[in-house]
């Protein structure tokens, strides 16, 4: 099963200290919008979201389609085959896709332990 590009994605009280301190970590930025209250950032091959009001949690991001710069791949598994192969192996899905669709979309499952997997396909 191809994933795509990992990300952890971090909700955070201050995107401006966030970043900041990221910052002195290494990492730029490298997508995102400070207005629309998110940033992605890289430190080399390691890119991490930092989102401020979106969401309680921190996830595990991966986003078939692309790698880790972003760019599309030419051959990738498309988000609904991955949902149907979870399905397939008895994995409870936390929320699906419309698996009649195509183009972007995305599935949330969680892992033994509770943390939460988004799987959100851009392309």
């Amino acid at each position: 099963m191809k994933l795509g590009a990992f990300s952890v994605s971090l909700p955070v009280k201050n995107l401006t200290v966030s970043k900041q301190f990221y910052e002195q970590l290494g990492f730029k930025v490298f997508a995102g919008d400070i207005d629309r209250h998110y940033l992605i950032m890289k430190n080399e091959e390691t890119l991490i979201g930092l989102f401020q009001g979106m969401f309680d949690e921190t996830l595990l991001t991966f986003n078939p389609g692309w790698d880790q710069s972003a760019q599309t791949l030419e051959n990738f598994d498309d988000v609904r085959a991955i949902q149907q192969a979870l399905m397939d192996h008895d994995i409870k899905l936390e929320r699906h896709c419309d698996s009649k669709g195509h183009g972007p979309a995305s599935i949330v499952l969680k892992d033994p332990d509770g943390h939460t997997l988004l799987i959100d396909q851009h392309v």
